[in-house]
């Protein structure tokens, strides 16, 4: 598999963990009423916390990245560009792997510049592919 692939599976694998960790906070689920949220239908769910809602959020956010990447990735791959867009991609990666705890933790303006470095990781995949 190749650099590129190994980081669309890498970021597969760390947008569901954030999924599962946006629902664990936000639902409360170490808590009885928490757990048996967790396992309903969700029609009734208590006003989330500040963290909760940070982590829902969080979980959203990185749903609406995969959501970029992946097309730009594979259709760097198909193309044959795998190498020109690997840094745009290695640069989205870890500010992703650094956006979501700082959002958590609740660092305002440090969270719009690490969004804004990912971004750029995928402007230059983007660039990469219409050179």
């Amino acid at each position: 598999m190749t650099p590129l692939l190994t980081l669309v599976v890498y970021m597969t694998i760390y947008t569901f963990l954030v999924i599962m960790l946006g629902a664990f906070l936000r639902n409360r689920e170490w808590t009885p009423e928490g757990l048996k949220a967790g396992f309903s239908n969700r029609d009734e769910l208590a006003e989330a916390t500040p963290l909760g809602g940070r982590a829902e959020r969080a979980a959203t956010n990185s749903i609406e990245a995969m959501l970029l990447f992946v097309p730009l990735a594979l259709v760097g791959h198909i193309a044959g560009l795998g190498a020109e867009t690997l840094f745009g991609a290695q640069v989205f990666f870890w500010a992703r792997l650094a956006y979501v705890p700082i959002y958590l933790v609740g660092i305002l303006y440090l969270r719009s510049l690490v969004w804004g470095v990912g971004v750029f990781g995928l402007a230059s995949m983007a660039v990469a592919l219409l050179s």
